[in-house]
C-alpha cells in the first residue's frame, strides 16, 4: 500500500512542510534532509496525490504545448514538431515536469482551447507555435500574466516573453544569392500567408535580395498555399503559366515542396534539370525526393530544449539564483546543398 505525505513525516520525525518542501526541491531545506527524505519516500512506496498538490501548490507541475493542424487531408507538422518536441519534453523533464499536447481541430487558432487551459490551470504555463505577426494569443496571455514562451516571433506581447525562432529573412536572402550566383533572375517563391510571421520574414529577405542584385520583384512569381502537399500542389502551376516563366523556385517548407514537386512533374518539369528548387525549412523528407532537394535545416531538437530552458528561466520556481529573466533568440539555419538546384 502506498504511503501518504502524513506517513512519510511520521516515520522521519519532521513536519509535513518540511516534507513537502524536500520533494519539490526546495532551497530552504539542506541537502541531507532532503536525501533522508527521499530515500524513505522510495522504501516507504510513497505515492502523492497529484490533484491535491496541484490544489494546495497551485501547480500542475505541467507545460502545455499549443498544436494547430492545418486544414486538409495532409497534416504538416510530424517531421518538423517530433523532434521539436522530444527536445522540448526532455529538457523539462530533468526539472520533473511534464508535456502536454493541446491540439486543436484543423485551422483552429485555439483561442477558446488556451483560454479553457488559463482559466482551468490545467497548466503552469503554454507554448506556443504558428505567431502571427499580430498574435490574439500572445496579448492574451501576457494581458493575464500567464506565463508562456513561444516557437517564434511577433509584433504581440513586445518583449516581455521568451521567444526562438529561426531566421527566416535570412534563409530566404541567402537561397536568392545561392540562386542569383547560378545564373538565375526570374526566381519564384511558394509562401504561406504573410499573417504567419515566419512567412513575412521569408518574403522581406527574398525581395531585398532580389532588389540587392537589381532584379524587379514579380508579383506574377509569388503565390500563395496552404503549409501542406495540398498548398504547393495546387500553387505551384500558377508561377510557371506566367508569360516569362521562372528558372527557379523557392519553397518555404518540405510539404509545400512535396506538393509543387509533383505539380512540375505533370507540367513535365523536371526539378533540378529544367528548374532549380530550394526549401527553406528542410527535414529528413528532402533527402528521399528525387532529386534531393537542397534546403536550409533548422537544428529542431536542439531548439526545443533550448526553448524549455529559456522557459524554465523565466519562472521564479525554477530560474535558479539568478532569478527569473527573459531570453529572446533567433537560431540560423544550416544549408544542405543537394542536387535540387
Amino acid at each position: 500500500m502506498a504511503s501518504s505525505i502524513h506517513d512519510l513525516a511520521r516515520h522521519l520525525n519532521i513536519s509535513i512542510g518540511t516534507v513537502s518542501r524536500a520533494l519539490n526541491g526546495r532551497a530552504d531545506v539542506n541537502a541531507e534532509t532532503r536525501q533522508r527524505v527521499l530515500d524513505a519516500a522510495r522504501k516507504l512506496n510513497y505515492s502523492p496525490n497529484q490533484s491535491g498538490r496541484s490544489l494546495r501548490q497551485g501547480a500542475t507541475h505541467s507545460i502545455a504545448f499549443m498544436l494547430q493542424p492545418h486544414p486538409g487531408d495532409q497534416q504538416y507538422g510530424e517531421p518538423f514538431f517530433i523532434p521539436f518536441l522530444t527536445g522540448l519534453q526532455g529538457r523539462l523533464a530533468e526539472s520533473g515536469l511534464d508535456l502536454i499536447v493541446v491540439m486543436g481541430a484543423p485551422g483552429d487558432y485555439q483561442q477558446e482551447r488556451l483560454r479553457r487551459v488559463v482559466e482551468t490551470r490545467r497548466a503552469d504555463a503554454v507554448v506556443l507555435a504558428w505567431t502571427r505577426r499580430d498574435d490574439e494569443r500572445i496579448d492574451y496571455l501576457a494581458e493575464r500574466g500567464f506565463p508562456f514562451a513561444t516557437l517564434g516571433r511577433s509584433r504581440s506581447g513586445g518583449k516581455s516573453y521568451p521567444s526562438l525562432d529561426l531566421d527566416f529573412e535570412k534563409a530566404g536572402s541567402d537561397a536568392v544569392d545561392r540562386l542569383v550566383a547560378r545564373g538565375h533572375r526570374r526566381i519564384a517563391a511558394i509562401r504561406p500567408s504573410l499573417d504567419l510571421n515566419f512567412g513575412h520574414l521569408f518574403m522581406t529577405g527574398y525581395r531585398k535580395a532580389l532588389r540587392r542584385h537589381g532584379i524587379e520583384v514579380d508579383p506574377g512569381l509569388i503565390a500563395e498555399g496552404f503549409i501542406n502537399e495540398a498548398g504547393g500542389y495546387q500553387v505551384t502551376p500558377r508561377v510557371m503559366l506566367s508569360k516569362d516563366r521562372p528558372t527557379a523556385i523557392i519553397f518555404n517548407n518540405d510539404a509545400m515542396a512535396l506538393g509543387g514537386c509533383k505539380a512540375l512533374a505533370e507540367m513535365g518539369i523536371r526539378p533540378g534539370h529544367d528548374i532549380a528548387v530550394i526549401v527553406i525549412v528542410d527535414t529528413p523528407l528532402c533527402r528521399y525526393f528525387s532529386p534531393a532537394l537542397t534546403g536550409f535545416r533548422p537544428a529542431l531538437e536542439p531548439m526545443g530544449q533550448r526553448l524549455a530552458e529559456m522557459l524554465l528561466a523565466s519562472l521564479p520556481a525554477y530560474a535558479g539564483p539568478e532569478g527569473p529573466r527573459t531570453i529572446r533568440e533567433v537560431w540560423p539555419l544550416e544549408l544542405i546543398a543537394r542536387e535540387s538546384d
